[in-house]
């Protein structure tokens, strides 16, 4: 959220923004709310300040005996009563509706941030472990086949348990994102991340905190009516993501400069209906409703979150390096930023799998596994998270920032095409081989009932 002094002193900066983010919001309307807003606060502190003078007169006037002029102040007093309720009535409806307002301005972004329309105009910073790749089948199996042949992965019972956009996974593939959940939690532990096993369920408090709402309502699984679009605070959603209830653990709370940095990571499953998503991939788990996750989330001084976001990529890129998966660092422009974000950079692992996407020059496809965002203060104003750098010093909003560290099912996906056998087979990477009981490869499972059989084989039961 962007502060309400900061919009009236820089309306050109907050336009721009507007303007590189595409984001639609009237602010010629917030600056006309807020000028009016300020006009009746003068007035209610005129008020207030002529009313007491009032009384005052109240008391002299009758202690001199002067009952008419006396009377006559006391309803001149009262006439300045009722107006200065009209005055406040009326502000605190514009300071409503000024809230309400602030909440529809985006982030702005930082100045070395490429300008850019959309994704297509996203700036590559570098890639990593292409210098020394395996060798590779002939033809790889995308990871949706290869999951079914194995038996690993069943869409079919997903579909018929959930609807569309999930699965199971089963046997190795069950084992498989265990492993990566527990590998992930041990990476960050050794990076000095501190565990937290948030609430599933969070409020549209939270949600609006770290800026899912108002924007992206259609988006969350709502606990309840899910065909009412609107919310309030009693309202229960299904987390979209650790960050929200994990940001929120500090809302409208003051911390010491002395806690800082605070580097929280947190597993949990997440939900997300897409409800804006258009020609999104309906095949296999890169695109599904409900993925496993590990976050993380770094609460920092304002002075130091440049040099926190640096480490917060390599952080989350150390997990992908132990795994010896290739990958690249992509940095938005703003017309990709996202709503909330000041700066944002994508980790993406490369897939072989499929020609979906445009990859390397091996082909393939990238995968987004975790996007680092700074969001300076616009987080923690929305969620009233302050911090006092000193003990005896006024409390100030503290900067927040996230990375995904990492998005399990689409590293499932890198494994199970990079590392895919001629054979069939999937080699369990070194890095997780403990993590699988010492299991080296992924050789798959015989199926179970009649759909097993093949065609007419059941038909004699």
């Amino acid at each position: 959220m962007l502060s309400r002094q900061f919009v009236r002193e820089n309306p050109d900066v907050v336009r721009d923004a507007l303007e590189k983010k595409g984001v639609d919001a009237d602010l010629d309307r917030i600056l006309e709310i807020d000028e009016e807003w300020r006009d009746r606060k003068r007035r209610g502190d005129d008020l207030r300040h002529e009313r007491n003078e009032v009384s005052s007169e109240i008391g002299q006037l009758k202690q001199a005996g002067k009952e008419e002029a006396a009377q006559e102040a006391i309803e001149r007093s009262q006439s300045l009563k009722d107006e200065l309720a009209d005055v406040e009535e009326r502000a605190d409806e514009l300071e409503t509706e000024l809230e309400r307002l602030l909440l529809t301005l985006p982030q702005v972004p930082q100045d070395d941030v490429p300008v850019g329309a959309d994704e297509s105009e996203n700036v590559e910073r570098r890639r990593e472990g292409f210098d020394d790749l395996r060798e590779l089948p002939d033809e790889v199996v995308p990871h949706y086949d290869l999951g079914e042949e194995l038996d690993i992965l069943d869409f079919e019972r997903g579909a018929k348990v959930s609807g569309g956009g999930f699965y199971f996974a089963k046997g190795a593939g069950a084992r498989l994102e265990h492993a990566l959940v527990q590998f992930m939690l041990d990476v960050h532990r050794e990076q000095g991340y501190t565990d937290v096993f948030p609430p599933i369920p969070v409020n549209s408090a939270s949600m609006e905190g770290t800026g899912q709402f108002p924007k992206f309502v259609e988006d969350a699984y709502r606990v309840g009516d899910v065909n009412e679009a609107d919310y309030d605070d009693d309202d229960l959603w299904l987390l979209p993501t650790a960050e929200v209830p994990v940001t929120n653990m500090y809302r409208d709370e003051i911390l010491l400069g002395d806690d800082l940095p605070l580097k929280h990571q947190a597993y949990s499953p997440n939900f997300r209906r897409e409800a804006g998503e258009h020609g999104t991939e309906t095949r296999g788990i890169v695109r599904v409703h409900q993925f496993n996750k590990v976050e993380m989330v770094n609460f920092v001084r304002p002075e130091e979150s440049d040099e926190r976001f640096a480490g917060l990529v390599d952080e989350a890129e150390e997990v992908l390096r132990r795994l010896g998966l290739p990958y690249r660092i992509l940095e938005m422009c703003t017309g990709d930023l996202g709503f909330t974000q000041a700066k944002k950079y994508d980790i993406e692992v490369w897939a072989p799998g499929d020609d979906m996407d445009e990859g390397p020059a091996e082909g393939g496809r990238w995968l987004e596994v975790s996007s680092v965002s700074n969001f300076e203060d616009f987080q923690a104003r929305r969620a009233g998270i302050r911090y006092r750098p000193e003990p005896h010093e006024s409390a100030e909003y503290l900067h927040t920032l996230n990375g995904s560290g990492l998005a399990v099912p689409r590293v499932v996906v890198a494994i199970l095409e990079y590392y895919q056998n001629e054979d069939g087979t999937v080699d369990v990477p070194g890095a997780l081989q403990s993590y699988m009981g010492g299991q080296e490869v992924i050789e798959g499972h015989e199926k179970v009932g009649e759909s097993a059989l093949g065609a007419g084989e059941g038909d004699e039961a």
